[in-house]
């Protein structure tokens, strides 16, 4: 599929394999990965970041294959969920990097581009978002909340 600001085409990736069932050599239990994703939560970590710790860490490939559920169904569970969600977050902390890089340099139009496509994915998202539910349907994005939110 080509980007969608570029002309360029991607790259390909290696895909997950179809089966969608734990592992044999798989050491942990569900129960306990569920443990280990609380545990991992509480130390202040993402839900992406706790993903590449189990793969890295405690040779836990998927998390969904081994519980059923997906490390953010866990969190919600346990009553640990971000009331922003984590791919919004992220690009709301580029813009207000971009933002701050504009500060110092007024004539770089690049980046003001780049500001403009960050804001414009940041947009879509939290309409997304609202669609399905996730945001309140009064939430608006904001420079000012995006700097408070990247502090």
């Amino acid at each position: 599929m080509a980007r969608m600001y570029s002309r360029k085409k991607g790259k390909s990736s290696s895909k997950k394999p179809l089966k969608k069932e734990a592992k044999h050599w798989q050491r942990y239990s569900a129960k306990e990965i569920e443990r280990l994703v609380v545990k991992l939560a509480k130390e202040g970590n993402t839900a992406s970041k706790i993903g590449l710790i189990l793969r890295d860490s405690y040779g836990i490939p998927d998390v969904k294959e081994a519980c059923g559920k997906k490390i953010t169904q866990i969190l919600e569970e346990k009553g640990m969920k971000q009331e922003i969600p984590e791919d919004l977050l992220n690009l709301m902390r580029k813009a207000n990097s971009i933002r701050k890089h504009l500060e110092a340099n007024h004539k770089d139009m690049t980046a003001k581009r780049g500001l403009q496509l960050t804001e414009s994915k940041i947009r879509r998202l939290v309409k997304y978002y609202i669609k399905i539910g996730k945001l309140p349907k009064n939430w608006k994005y904001t420079p000012e909340l995006a700097e408070l939110v990247s502090a």
